[in-house]
This record gives structure tokens, sequence and C-alpha cells, in this order.
């Protein structure tokens, strides 16, 4: 039986705006590994006619008949036919075509890019496919789904045989932390907001990373038993990734990640630690990363314009990679030999700083609900981001954690604080030097905002400095 189904109803609700066209749909649907992209699909289908298949996952001996063989065996399989040899995708689309001509059906070819690897062909035949068969059922919904979103990108997206054919298209990204908060459920205990804040600094908001977690146990247990224990489902995850995704290239790939764990970086300073040089290998290798959903890529703006800059940092926005490469990663010998001793996550070196990036990440992937807190409407932002300043002669250096900019010349100066103890009145000095660094417009108001997760001491409150100050655990506290 499939795990109980949480979250995803703004995406169950675009799907479902097809359902009510009087003609066929393709439908692609990208983002990273363990997203729930193929579970999404099978949710909104649980009514209707399914038919599924996967790409099987190519090794050295996976060969273009290989593929063809498991999709004969899968069709055999789920529509009852006999299993026959095909060396043509025209035969076997044609046999998938008899049986998804009439009524209302949805179809899934999941790791698409699997299937297609190994025969130059097939995306072609898949398009003439659709072209003079499948479309010809008004009611059939048919989704192409993958890991591997550069390839789709390049493949599909970006290929003029798919222009005009693809009826929608949809990213998935981590759940929100509402949704998030559901996998705790409510019982008789009560989980903190920082107890799960902890959890979510290892797995973010990955829905197969949190189906692992156990609610009853408090988050040390959890995270040990995920990532510190012989077996545990998250001690191997990170080769798991690169090799499906990346295969040959996946040590470069790594190496990116790697460097991006320490932070924020514009693409000359990763090329000089690298010592690659700005190439054009290696602006690929960042966008295949943004585009698996991996990393991000935060532009800066002009504030007096709104214009976008060409400035940009590349910030590993992904919480387990990093939680794998400062943790996981350097002692997996001890792991694999059962012998490492986790006396306490916070006792991790340089703890307090990394659950800072991760916090950092938590934030900005539920920015809407920031915004919601402080009243800005989505029609009137401007540009919302990380936002840096370079050092010149005329002005300092400075890094926002998060700006808002709305078209009613306001910038809300967003400054994201985690820490096991209550913050103090420190963090006033702090923002103080940021501001005075910061260059805006003087015709345009600044507003500082503090969000946290563990508590303010009540100096800050007093104070009455900060506009707006948020506990986001807030989001996290579950009202089902």
């Amino acid at each position: 039986m499939a795990s109980k189904f949480i979250g995803r109803q703004e995406e169950l609700q675009s799907l479902e705006k097809l359902l009510k066209k009087k003609s066929a749909s393709l439908v692609v649907v990208q983002g990273r590994r363990r997203i729930g992209k193929s579970r999404l699909i099978e949710e909104f289908a649980k009514d209707y006619t399914f038919l599924q298949f996967s790409g099987l996952f190519p090794t050295a001996g996976t060969t273009a008949q290989s593929e063809r063989n498991e999709f004969a065996r899968q069709l055999s399989y789920t529509t009852g036919l006999p299993e026959i040899y095909a060396d043509d995708w025209n035969k076997l689309f044609l046999l998938l075509f008899e049986k998804i001509k009439e009524g209302r059906i949805i179809v899934l070819f999941d790791e698409i890019s699997w299937m297609g690897s190994k025969d130059s062909d097939f995306l072609g035949k898949f398009k003439n496919a659709w072209d003079l068969y499948f479309k010809k059922n008004s009611e059939l919904i048919f989704f192409l789904c993958g890991s591997a979103s550069a390839w789709i990108e390049k493949n599909i997206l970006s290929s003029t045989g798919f222009v005009g054919r693809i009826s929608y298209r949809l990213v998935l990204d981590e759940l929100s932390l509402p949704e998030c908060s559901q996998f705790w459920p409510k019982t008789g205990g009560q989980i903190s907001n920082y107890e799960k804040i902890k959890v979510l600094s290892v797995t973010g908001g990955v829905p197969r990373y949190l189906e692992e977690i156990n609610p009853n146990l408090p988050a040390e247990e959890n995270i040990k038993d995920l990532c510190f224990v012989k077996g545990g489902p998250l001690v191997n995850e990170f080769n798991d990734i690169f090799s499906d995704l990346f295969h040959k290239k996946s040590p470069t790939y790594k190496k990116i990640i790697a460097t991006l764990a320490n932070g924020s970086m514009e693409i000359k300073e990763i090329s000089k630690i690298l010592d690659t040089g700005q190439s054009g290998f290696i602006s690929e290798y960042l966008d295949d990363l943004v585009k698996s959903g991996f990393i991000s890529r935060d532009y800066t703006w002009h504030i007096l314009s709104g214009e976008i800059s060409r400035l940009s940092h590349f910030r590993l926005s992904d919480n387990y990679l990093r939680f794998y490469l400062k943790y996981i990663d350097k002692n997996i010998q001890r792991i694999q030999n059962n012998e490492f001793a986790l006396k306490s996550i916070t006792a991790l070196p340089g703890w307090e700083s990394i659950m800072g990036y991760q916090f950092e990440n938590l934030v900005l992937k539920n920015r809407k609900f920031i915004r919601k807190l402080l009243s800005i409407r989505p029609e009137t932002v401007i540009s919302d981001n990380p936002f840096f300043q370079r050092k010149t002669v005329k002005q300092e250096g400075c890094q926002i954690d998060y700006l808002i900019q709305t078209k009613f010349n306001e910038l809300y100066v967003c400054e994201i604080k985690f820490s096991k103890n209550l913050i103090n009145s420190s963090i006033i000095t702090e923002m103080e030097k940021k501001l005075n660094a910061f260059v805006y417009p003087k015709r345009f108001s600044c507003k500082p905002v503090l969000i946290h997760v563990n508590g303010v001491h009540e100096d800050i409150v007093n104070s009455g400095f900060f506009a707006e100050i948020i506990d986001f655990g807030k989001l996290l506290e579950n009202n089902a």
C-alpha cells in the first residue's frame, strides 16, 4: 500500500484543469530525485485508468534493445497483452495505442531519459506516435517525467520537434513547511518546532526522506537512524543521486557541490577554487545542477530601475547534500563499519554554522509565507532574493540574506538568524552595520526584519529596531 499522500494541493489543482480540456494533453514533470514526481501523478490518476512505464537504469551493459524489452515486459504486465520481442519503438507505441485509444486514460513514462538514452531515434518516434496516434484520444493525458532535468530541457522542452505539443510543464520543488509538518501528526505528545527544524536541516522538504522519520522519536534519534547507521536510507543516497543523473561525470559535479557547501559564490570564485578557468563547461555543469534542483542561482538587481543585474551567486539549496558532505561523507567508513558514535547532533563540528545555511534554505524555499506574514501582496513585489553589493571605492560591500523590493519603494531587509538559544541584542549591532553599508535611493523606505526559529530576547522586542520579528517555526504548527 502506498504511503499517505501529503501536500501538493496547488499542483493537483493545476493538473485538474487538464481534465476540462477537449483535447489530449502532453505534460512534462521535472524535479529532483525523491521529490515525489511519480507519486503526484499516481495521486492525480487514482480515479482513472492509469498506465505507468519506467525506463531501465542505464549501465555499461544496457542497450537500446534492453530498454525496448523492458518496456515490452511492462506493457504486457500492465495491459494483459502477450509479451513480444520488438526491435523498433514504433511497434511498441502502436501496441500501446490500441490500449489507450478511447476514454479517460492517464499514461506515465517515468525516467524518460533512461528510456531514450540508448536510442537516438526514440524521441523522434515518440513524437510521431503522439502526432499520428496518441493525441487522437481527446481524453488522454500523457506524462513524461524524469529527474534528469537537463536532459529533458535539451531533448524535449528545447527541441523543435516538441514545439507546440507540450500542454503543461510542472517543475516540482520541495514541500512547504506547513506540508512538512504533516509528517508529525498530532498525538499525545508535542514535538517542538525546533526539533522539526533540526530534522528538516537534513531532509529539507523532500517527501521521500520525510517518510522515513519516526514522528515519535526525537530529532537526534531520527537523524542518527537516517544518516549514521549502516544501511540508513540517507547513508548512500548521495552517490545514488549522482550516479543516476550524471554517470561518469559525477565526480566533477560532486566537486562543485562540495565547493558550494561552504557558502554562496560567484562563478569566478567557483572556477578559481576548482582551477578550471571560467570556461563554458563549468557554466554548463552549474546550469545542470540548477535544473536538477540542487543549487540555486540568486541574481541581484538594480534597486533604482528594478532590473535584474548580471551579478549572481550560486547557492547550494539542497539541505541533504550539504549535510552529507559535511558529516556523512567524512565518516562514511566508520558508519559502514558500525563504528560511528553520535553523541549529539549539536556536537557535530561547525553545527551552528551549518544550521545557519540550512535554516536560510528553508526560509528562502518558503518565501511566499514570509511575504504573506509581512502583508506584501505578490503583485506588488518587484524583486525578492538574497542580495549582495560589491565593495567599490565609493561603497562598502554587504550581503543581505533576503531582500524584498515592492513597487511602493519599500525595501524589507530580512536577516535570517538561527540560534539554539534566544537571540540577544547583538543582532541589532550587526544589522545596523549592514544597513549603513547598504546603498539605496533616498526616496525608498528601508524596513529591517528579523526571521528566527527559537525565540528572541525581550530587549530586541522592546527596542523597536525591527519593523517585524517573524517566528518562522509558526509555519510548522500543524493545525490540521
